[in-house]
């Protein structure tokens, strides 16, 4: 007959505490930094749409870059 044996989560978990899932290792910064991605997202979108010239200079400056590589 096979017995099933529950393990504890923390039995045999070897890692530092941000590995365990739900904890953060620095508490609050989790949001913090959530907070301060979802800011510089909707600034990236507000600028290309306020200065459509931004996103066209970035592409040309990425393809620039991008063809160098290959010589």
């Amino acid at each position: 007959m096979t017995q099933r044996v529950r393990h504890d989560e923390r039995e045999g978990f070897r890692g530092t505490s941000a590995d365990v899932p739900g904890r953060d290792a620095v508490p609050g910064r989790g949001e913090f930094l959530e907070f301060l991605g979802m800011a510089l997202a909707a600034g990236a979108f507000v600028l290309c749409v306020v200065r459509p010239e931004v996103t066209e200079a970035l592409v040309r400056h990425l393809a620039m870059r991008t063809a160098g590589l290959g010589h």
